[in-house]
């Protein structure tokens, strides 16, 4: 369901023609719409950008790295090629560089590799409808600190140093 989900959404952004039938709670608590559209990442043949500054940004997507397993979800890097299985599509995604240019885009059989389209521009759709953008992550992770420096001085007051150390532990954790 979370594919067909996300499917949707991209035909949404993507094309004029799309119209969805569908219960509400099969969109409910999609969040903020004009986050989702902020965390696209659009590539484009020729554009510069640095592996690892797409590295980092295929993780801030949710997508995972894994030169293991391929499957949905994950991408893999071998020296200058990146590779990316989106969650919402049939094919993954082939990014080849040169240097911080990106030389060549394409879409390929997932089972044999076989390219399938040779683009000059691709989107690729967070992992998850439940993402948050750098600005809405740092004034969560702010509001759990201030609540953090608050509890833990009344935790300690009580005696509950356990408690205090747990709860430490945990919010760093997180």
């Amino acid at each position: 369901i979370e594919q067909m989900r996300l499917s949707a959404t991209k035909a949404l952004i993507e094309r004029r023609d799309t119209i969805i039938v569908a219960t509400v709670s099969s969109i409910y608590g999609l969040g903020e719409p004009a986050s989702y559209f902020s965390m696209v990442l659009h590539l484009v043949r020729g554009d510069m950008i640095n592996q690892r500054t797409l590295l980092r940004r295929l993780a801030e997507l949710q997508y995972t790295r894994n030169d293991i397993a391929f499957t949905r979800g994950t991408f893999l890097v071998r020296g200058d090629t990146v590779e990316v299985y989106p969650v919402y599509e049939e094919h993954p995604i082939r990014i080849e560089m040169f240097g911080d240019e990106i030389d060549r885009l394409m879409s390929l059989h997932p089972v044999t590799g076989e390219i399938l389209t040779d683009d000059d521009e691709l989107y690729i759709f967070p992992a998850s409808h439940y993402t948050a953008g750098a600005e809405r992550m740092g004034r969560a992770i702010k509001s759990i600190e201030d609540e953090l420096a608050i509890r833990l001085p009344e935790l300690e007051r009580q005696g509950k140093l356990l408690e205090a150390q747990r709860l430490k532990m945990r919010t760093s954790y997180d």
